[in-house]
């Protein structure tokens, strides 16, 4: 259960800020669909426009990485930072953008291995090598 309230469509044409917002994400997703994260944020219509800007300047914008790239590295961050509702959010996105089975499950297998070999060389207090070490 959200522990903040979830605008309606109801609520939202009611605040020019946040309609402004939520037609936008309409416009650039092409869709009436505006999930339940928009509708938290939408309780400081700041905060709202703030990040729906940098998210669709990072994950829709112009960038070196082509858009299934970065929807991968968001599911994987996310599963690291343990974030259930990114992980189902970004994995349809994903979907959308042509991720295959395989890909998820290797993406899986991944995440996993950087999850068990991170956690080793922290207990192990690993030193860094130093040909590893860029820009020194």
């Amino acid at each position: 259960m959200a522990t903040v309230r979830l605008w309606t469509d109801d609520e939202a044409e009611k605040d020019p800020a946040v309609k402004a917002v939520f037609d936008d994400i309409r416009r650039v997703r092409g869709s009436d669909f505006i999930n339940n994260f928009w509708r938290a944020l939408a309780n400081d219509a700041a905060s709202l426009k703030h990040t729906w800007e940098s998210l669709k300047a990072i994950m829709g914008g112009e960038g070196a990485l082509d858009p299934l790239t970065r929807e991968l590295i968001y599911i994987a961050v996310s599963a690291a930072n343990g974030c259930s509702y990114c992980i189902h959010s970004h994995t349809a996105a994903a979907k959308q953008k042509g991720m295959t089975d395989a890909q998820h499950m290797h993406l899986l297998a991944i995440v996993g291995m950087a999850s068990e070999t991170n956690a080793l060389v922290t207990a192990m207090q690993v030193p860094v090598d130093r040909e590893f070490l860029v820009g020194e």
